[in-house]
C-alpha cells in the first residue's frame, strides 16, 4: 500500500502515488490535528488474468461450439479411429518387448520408452493419416527442434505413405471425368509413381494426342480426416492460450489457423492447377522458359480431385550422380533453381512454399523443373512496400520508420505505441552495436595436395547476448 500524509503546520512530505487513490480524513484531540491519507488500490496480476478470462471465456465456448459444429459427426470417427491405431500400435510394442524380453540381450532403448519412442511414434503417425504425416515431415524437416533420432526416423514419411488401392483410384476417375476413363486416356497405370499424404500420383497417356501426362488424385475421405484434425488442433491451440495468455506472444492460434487454411486449400486441386499456370507465365514473361518450366494443366481432364499435368522427365537435384550425367555443372543448375525461385517473389503473384528434393527436379533437358503447387505463399504490395521501408530506415538509423514498416508488415499487433516501439528498436540496435566482438582466424594445410584451408569464428560475449536475447522477448 502506498500512502501520502498530509499535516498542517508541519513538514511536507509526499510518497510515490499510484492512479487508483482513496482519500480519508481523520482528526485527533483537542489541537484538531488533521491527517489526510490516500490509499493506492492495485490489482495484482493474478486478478487482472482471472478478469481476462472471464471476458475472454464466452468468446473460446462459442468457437468451441461452432468448430464442433463444423467437424460433425467425423469428429467422433476420427476419435474412434484414433484409439484403434493407438491399441494397434501399442500392441506392437507390447508383442516386440515380450519378444526381447525373453532373449538374453534385454529391451533396447526405442522399447524401453514404449510409444513415445521415435519408431513406435512413427508408425503412430503414419497409421493416423494425412495430417499426422504432415506433422511427421515438418519433424524431419525441423533438425534444430527435434531430437537427432526423430529427425532421422521421421524422413521415412516423405516416401512411405501408404498408397490407395487401384479400384478406390479409378472409381475416383470415373466420378470427375463423368465418363469412363479409356474414353479420356490410352492407359492408366495401376502403380502408383508416387503417394503422398494427401494424394497420389498415376502415369496415363491422352487417347488420341498420345501425350505422356500424370493425374494427380485425391485420396479418398482425406477432406473428412483433415478437417476432423485440424479442427481438434485448433480447440487445442485456443484452450491452451486461454489457460496459458503468455502463448498469445507465440501466436499459437493464429499459427495453427494459418496451417489449417493451408492445408485444406492444399486438397483443392483446382488451386493448384492456378498456382502452376500462374508460375508458368511468370516465366514466360521474364524470358527464363529455357532455364526454368513448370508442367502443364490439361484443365478439360481436371476438377477439385483430380489434376492430368504434362509429365516432366528427371531426377531430384539431391541425386548429385545423375545430375552430373545430365549437365556437367551441377552447381550452376542449383543456383538457377535459386535465381528463379526468388524471382518469383516478386514477380509472381504467388511462390512455391513446399520446394524439397522431390518437387525440385534437374530435367533431361538441362532445365529445372518445378513440381506440386499444392503449398504456395503469397506477398502483398502493401508488405513489399513496407519492406523496402524497413531495409532502408536500417541502413539510415531512422528508427520511427522502421518500427512503422514493421507494422505495416503485420509484425506487431495492431494496436502499438509506434514511437515507443521505435525506442525499444534503437535500444536493441545500440546493443548489437554495443556487443563485444573477435574475430578467429584458423588455417589449416592438406599435407597431400599442400592446399590450404581457412576458416573464420565470430565470438561474442555470451552474457551480452543474452541481455540482448532478453530485451528483444
Amino acid at each position: 500500500m502506498a500512502a501520502c500524509s498530509r499535516i498542517p503546520m508541519v513538514h511536507h512530505f509526499q510518497l510515490p502515488m499510484s492512479t487508483s487513490m482513496a482519500t480519508r480524513k481523520l482528526k485527533y484531540g483537542p489541537n484538531k490535528l488533521s491527517l489526510y491519507a490516500r490509499y493506492s488500490q492495485s490489482p495484482d496480476l493474478f486478478t487482472t488474468r482471472l478478469q481476462d478470462s472471464i471476458q475472454n471465456l464466452p468468446k473460446l465456448l462459442e468457437d468451441i461450439v461452432q468448430t464442433s459444429i463444423n467437424t460433425g459427426p467425423r469428429g467422433a470417427l476420427r476419435l474412434a479411429q484414433g484409439i484403434q491405431t493407438v491399441i494397434g500400435v501399442g500392441s506392437e510394442w507390447v508383442a516386440d518387448a515380450s519378444k526381447a524380453a525373453s532373449s538374453s540381450g534385454g529391451l533396447a532403448t526405442e522399447l524401453q520408452i514404449g510409444l513415445s519412442s521415435p519408431i513406435y511414434l512413427r508408425k503412430l503417425f503414419e497409421r493416423m493419416g494425412a495430417t499426422y504425416i504432415k506433422l511427421g515431415q515438418f519433424i524431419a524437416s525441423a533438425p534444430t527442434l527435434f531430437p537427432p533420432d526423430y529427425v532421422l526416423e521421421f524422413q521415412r514419411c516423405f516416401d512411405r505413405a501408404p498408397s490407395v488401392p487401384f479400384q478406390e483410384i479409378q472409381a475416383i476417375l470415373r466420378q470427375e471425368l463423368g465418363k469412363p476413363i479409356d474414353t479420356v486416356f490410352d492407359y492408366v497405370d495401376p502403380t502408383p509413381l508416387a503417394s503422398a499424404s494427401i494424394a497420389q500420383v498415376h502415369g496415363a497417356r491422352i487417347r488420341g494426342t498420345k501425350e505422356d501426362v500424370v493425374i494427380k488424385v485425391l485420396k479418398p475421405g482425406i477432406e473428412d480426416i483433415l478437417v476432423a484434425d485440424l479442427n481438434f488442433v485448433y480447440i487445442v491451440a485456443r484452450i491452451l492460450e486461454f489457460l496459458s495468455p503468455d502463448l498469445s506472444r507465440a501466436s499459437l492460434v493464429a499459427i495453427v489457423k494459418d496451417i489449417r487454411e493451408s492445408m485444406l486449400e492444399e486438397i483443392d486441386f483446382r488451386k493448384e492447377a492456378t498456382n502452376v499456370e500462374s508460375f508458368r507465365r511468370y516465366l514466360e514473361s521474364m524470358g527464363l522458359t529455357q532455364q526454368a518450366t513448370a508442367p502443364k494443366v490439361y484443365k478439360e481432364y481436371s476438377s477439385k480431385r483430380i489434376l492430368t499435368m504434362e509429365r516432366l522427365y528427371g531426377v531430384p537435384l539431391t541425386d548429385l550422380n545423375s545430375i552430373k550425367s545430365l549437365v556437367p555443372n551441377p552447381e550452376t543448375s542449383l543456383i538457377t533453381a535459386l535465381n528463379v525461385w526468388f524471382g518469383s517473389l516478386l514477380a509472381c503473384d504467388t511462390f512455391h512454399a513446399d520446394v524439397h528434393a522431390g518437387n525440385l527436379w534437374l530435367l533431361r533437358d538441362g532445365r529445372i523443373g518445378y513440381l506440386d503447387f499444392g503449398i504456395v505463399g503469397r506477398i502483398s504490395p502493401k508488405t513489399w512496400a513496407a519492406m523496402e521501408v524497413f531495409l532502408a530506415s536500417v541502413g539510415t538509423g531512422e528508427y520511427e520508420s522502421m518500427a512503422s514498416s514493421l507494422i505495416d508488415m503485420g509484425a506487431t499487433s495492431s494496436n502499438i505505441d509506434t514511437r515507443a516501439f521505435a525506442r525499444d528498436l534503437e535500444n536493441i540496435f545500440s546493443s548489437i552495436q554495443d556487443l563485444d566482438t573477435e574475430i578467429i582466424v584458423t588455417a589449416a594445410r592438406e599435407p597431400n595436395t599442400n592446399a590450404t584451408a581457412v576458416s573464420a569464428n565470430v565470438v561474442v560475449d555470451e552474457r551480452q547476448m543474452n541481455t540482448l536475447f532478453l530485451d528483444v522477448v
